[in-house]
């Protein structure tokens, strides 16, 4: 058994300029930035969301802009399986989280549990 529920947006940004499409979305949805050094070095900016909300974050990336969902799970591998079953299909493996697609072509990314209330709130699957 193993467990997954819907983890937050993210929202990726073609370009170089990830403070620019950070200060837009955090205008346009009326969240504040959450400076954290790390995850700017690494290509991303969070958003501040109130606690026990799902997590936003905007990401640089080298494709096409688009807005795509996580699903965090206990157990990444099983979460994988089983929506394989349901036919989505494997695009990459990186940095320890899996991006996939659904059968209708939209991506998403199966990443470890993080949420504070990921016990609380997360569907149990056999």
């Amino acid at each position: 058994m193993h467990r997954s529920r819907l983890g937050g947006f993210i929202i990726d940004c073609l370009g170089e300029d990830l403070d620019g499409a950070a200060e837009f979305w955090s205008q346009a949805l009326g969240l504040p930035r959450r400076r954290d050094k790390a995850t700017e070095d690494a290509g991303y900016i969070k958003l501040e969301m109130p606690s026990g909300e799902m997590d936003i974050e905007v990401q640089r990336v080298d494709h096409p802009s688009r807005v795509h969902l996580d699903i965090e799970a206990d157990d990444i591998p099983a979460e994988v399986a089983r929506l394989e079953k349901l036919g989505a299909r494997k695009i990459a493996e990186i940095k320890g989280w899996v991006v996939m697609a659904a059968p209708t072509g939209h991506r998403f990314c199966v990443v470890r549990a993080q949420s504070k209330d990921f016990d609380k709130n997360a569907n149990s699957w056999e």
